[in-house]
């Protein structure tokens, strides 16, 4: 079934039933319907042809859920845009994007500038909200005006922005075709039989979502759960309390939590008698080390189910199941899994582009059956039994006169330390060598340990290249809204602010 057909089917099943549950209330699937349609019939109304760009400012709200699904209705290209920014760039950052249509809660058009922004674009603007009507003209931007507008993109159902987590965040355009095709993979990859029930109904479960929105994993989540008819408890964004609460009264036996999550809930110290109705936790969107797993395992007896997915493939490519867990969870720990269902997977020369032998390390490629193969930026090898295993990116890589340094190794060198919560490591320009590794470290609450002690902690376990030059403890490291420790923000912090 295509991904609007199934969306305005589960829409009508049961109207008056809970959909989403957001700050303590419920919002019925009803609610949802009348923004979508609502929104779709903006965007019809606005003259714009199929494939138009929409901007959505998301923040996780329910309102902006429906206003997501009324532009997969309509057709429309869902161009994403990070509300959680400064107005001035966000006034900036939507008369760039020159969308004919622009969408956003209440409270966003009230913010300085953003309507202005609109205006001098000539795009419409639409508030949404669960009220009865779901979607509204702003005043005196009905219509759009006659400027000039970015053009269609046929067939792409979002333009995403990536998280920025290596450098400045781009657009990536992901088909309608490519959300229909992960979706089901993922249903069938996490089914018990291996199989997705493709008939629309409403399931039992409530999923817990804390991704955000303007991030693929929440979108993607988000889209995997409604078409699924399953109810969403959403989250502003992740805070253990809220998480815990939300475990305590839906009881959920499966939930997602990115690695950042994973460490916060082991050091809140939670009760494993909150999370008790868990059986297995999925962790995607960045690299889980090793020992949190085991950590997490240990303290909860729940399986940890890691990922790997890409905004490029519109959501997960590989990944655990309980099964794969209960066979190989101690011999293949640090892998990220199999295959999905529909995906294949190879790893070639970067150079040359030949595909390497099994367990050899290359540039991972990654197609779905009858489509090209896609080079991603990931050094990996695939074993002897189809488990991958993640190396690290081959655009991280910092060339320290001629040497190459992966800061994903110095950063497991770090974790390793009994002080150190968390790490990240980045490259800036050395005028003598190219470029040099610099870290950042936060410490664990009521940890004592020096920059210096943590230097030589080091240097007595990785060779003098990989040794950052510089090192600074931080009380908090720099994150994108993925939870990702953000490369940008790190070089942010060895840049004197007269260069910056």
């Amino acid at each position: 079934m295509e991904l609007a057909d199934r969306i305005r089917a589960v829409l009508s099943l049961e109207p008056e039933a809970g959909a989403i549950e957001f700050e303590g209330h419920w919002s019925s699937w009803a609610d949802l319907a009348a923004v979508a349609f609502g929104v779709a019939e903006h965007i019809e109304r606005s003259g714009v042809g199929p494939g138009s760009p929409i901007g959505l400012l998301l923040r996780n709200d329910p309102a902006l859920i429906g206003a997501v699904l009324g532009t997969l209705l309509a057709g429309g290209c869902v161009v994403t845009i990070n509300p959680h920014q400064g107005d001035e760039p966000l006034a900036a950052e939507i008369r760039h994007l020159a969308v004919p249509v622009l969408i956003g809660g209440a409270d966003e058009w009230i913010r300085p500038g953003i309507a202005d922004a609109a205006r001098a674009t000539g795009s419409a603007g639409v508030a949404v909200a669960i009220t009865p009507a779901g979607a509204s003209s702003i005043p005196g931007l009905e219509r759009p005006g006659s400027g000039s507008f970015r053009a269609a993109l046929p067939g792409i159902a979002v333009e995403m922005l990536t998280s920025g987590t290596t450098g400045p965040p781009k657009r990536v355009p992901l088909s309608y075709k490519s959300f229909e095709r992960t979706i089901a993979a993922a249903g069938a990859h996490y089914s018990s039989d291996g199989t997705r029930d493709d008939a629309p109904r409403l399931r039992s479960g409530v999923a817990i979502v804390a991704s955000p929105l303007v991030h693929m994993s929440g979108i993607f989540r988000t889209l995997l759960n409604v078409t699924d008819g399953r109810r969403i408890a959403l989250l502003e964004r992740f805070r253990v309390a809220d998480f815990v609460e939300l475990v305590r009264r839906h009881r959920p036996k499966a939930v997602s939590l990115v690695p950042t999550a994973l460490r916060m809930v082991l050091d809140d110290d939670v009760d494993p008698e909150d999370l008790c109705s868990i059986l297995v936790v999925t962790s995607g969107s960045a690299a889980l080390p090793v020992e949190v797993q085991e950590d997490f395992e240990t303290r909860y007896g729940i399986a940890v189910l890691p990922s790997y997915g890409a905004t490029e493939f519109a959501g997960g490519v590989a990944g655990w199941t309980l099964p794969l867990h209960r066979e190989w969870g101690t011999t293949k720990r640090g892998s990220v899994g199999r295959p999905q269902p529909g995906r294949e997977l190879r790893v070639v020369d970067p150079e040359t582009g030949a595909e390497r032998a099994p367990a050899t390390t290359g540039r991972l490629e990654v197609r779905s059956p009858g489509r090209e193969w896609i080079r991603t930026t990931d050094v990996a090898r695939i074993d002897d039994d189809g488990f991958l295993w993640i190396e690290g990116r081959s655009d991280d890589a910092i060339v320290r006169g001629g040497f190459k340094v992966f800061p994903d190794e110095i950063v497991d060198v770090l974790r390793s330390h009994e002080a150190v919560l968390d790490a990240g490591v980045t490259g800036i320009d050395d005028e003598r060598l190219g470029a040099v590794p610099v870290a950042a470290v936060e410490l664990r609450h009521g940890a004592d340990v020096t920059e210096a002690d943590l230097s030589v902690f080091l240097r007595e376990r990785l060779p003098s290249y990989k040794v950052p030059t510089a090192l600074r403890v931080v009380d908090t490291l720099p994150r994108t809204p993925s939870m990702k420790v953000s490369q940008p923000g790190l070089r942010e912090l060895f840049v004197p602010v007269t260069d910056r």
